[in-house]
């Protein structure tokens, strides 16, 4: 669901007429009422090819079946199951979206089968159970948005006993690369300290007031900005220094919406295969569409977002620079431990730590015995 592009000014959107939940709900769907941000989305072929394979090569799997699309934007998931031959599809999305999404049914003639309902899966009533849920929830770093738990209370609520969701499964994976983020982040910090300590100078000749007292918090929120967030980039494979380790594998049938929600704790190992230093991590995910062990797919698809030299989709890769950069040698290992958890002034937003070592007969390893800690907020 994410994109990397700037969006307008951010305006409340009326849901139903009711008023929105909090600033944090309004923020996040606000965006997703704008029609260029739909296209956004829907021009990332990877991802739009995908869900069209994923339904249109299982047709049998949708053949006179109920479909449930949580959060179905501009209607494109809901039309892909009426064309593959469901019965019935129940589209539901929050924002005033949902009315082009309408129109859009109607007009590709689908109004019979197509059911578009605004509101929110939480709050929304349907007149029976469902055999497939299908919905484009994933975030950066697969999690940011948090949309993975309306998807779960759908599950709960509304599909039927061996029923299948699409995708089914996702995992997430960090790898560990060559970039010039690091390095480029360390100077923007310190261009914008040197900027300070001009302001903090002119503001005491101009108007004879001293600001030394604001300088700890700025640099802290400076710190924070520049070093300690991680960010959208459209990662090389010849960046990579290793393969990809998976830290969690979703089995979206099974897992708990208060499993979902607890911090996500996994420890895995890097293999090093070319030497460092290593400048971040790169984390990445992807999705399975496999159905249900009940109703399995014909055909699986699979989702991928890990560095591609033919370009990234719209969620890009998140890059995590290191500060200051991990030296390791061909053969050696990065032990990496890591906790993501919502963030406390935003849950739709993460926070990512990490500790890493390094592990090997390299002197780099000798040196690194004791684990390095890390931290970036996933805006």
């Amino acid at each position: 669901m994410s994109s990397p592009k700037a969006q307008p000014e951010e305006k409340v959107s009326e849901l139903d007429g009711r008023p929105p939940e909090s600033t944090d709900f309004a923020n996040y769907f606000c965006t997703y009422a704008y029609i260029y941000h739909q296209k956004d989305m829907l021009e990332d072929h990877k991802r739009t090819g995908a869900y069209y394979q994923a339904v249109l090569s299982n047709k049998r799997q949708f053949q006179g079946k109920v479909v449930l699309d949580v959060g179905t934007g501009s209607g494109i998931l809901a039309i892909f199951a009426a064309k593959a031959g469901a019965k019935k599809v129940y589209a539901v999305e929050a924002t005033n979206m949902a009315k082009n999404a309408r129109l859009l049914v109607e007009h590709n003639k689908l109004s019979h089968v197509v059911e578009v309902i605004q509101g929110t899966i939480e709050s929304i009533e349907l007149p029976e159970k469902v055999d497939i849920i299908i919905s484009e929830w994933m975030g950066y770093f697969l999690l940011r948005e948090s949309m993975l738990d309306s998807v779960l209370v759908a599950r709960d609520r509304f599909l039927t006993p061996g029923g299948a969701l699409y995708p089914s499964h996702a995992s997430i994976f960090m790898a560990p690369i060559r970039s010039n983020l690091a390095a480029q982040r360390t100077s923007e910090f310190q261009n914008s300290m040197e900027g300070w300590a001009e302001f903090l100078h002119e503001m005491q000749n101009y108007y004879q007031v001293s600001l030394d007292v604001l300088s700890d918090g700025y640099r802290s929120e400076q710190k924070d900005y520049y070093l300690h967030t991680s960010q959208w980039t459209d990662t090389h494979p010849q960046q990579l220094l290793g393969p990809a380790a998976p830290i969690i594998k979703y089995d979206l049938h099974k897992i708990t919406l208060e499993e979902l929600k607890a911090p996500l704790k996994s420890e895995f190992i890097m293999h090093m295969t070319d030497g460092g230093p290593v400048d971040a991590l790169c984390g990445f995910f992807d999705v399975l569409f496999k159905g249900s062990d009940e109703n399995p797919t014909d055909n699986e698809i699979r989702l991928n977002t890990a560095p591609d030299p033919t370009g990234a989709t719209h969620w890009g890769q998140q890059t995590f620079p290191l500060h200051p950069p991990i030296d390791c040698a061909p053969g050696d290992r990065l032990r990496c431990s890591v906790e993501v958890t919502r963030r406390a002034d935003n849950q739709r937003l993460l926070h990512v730590k990490a500790a890493i070592s390094v592990e090997g007969s390299s002197i780099y390893a000798e040196q690194s015995k004791t684990p390095r800690e890390f931290r970036w907020n996933i805006e």
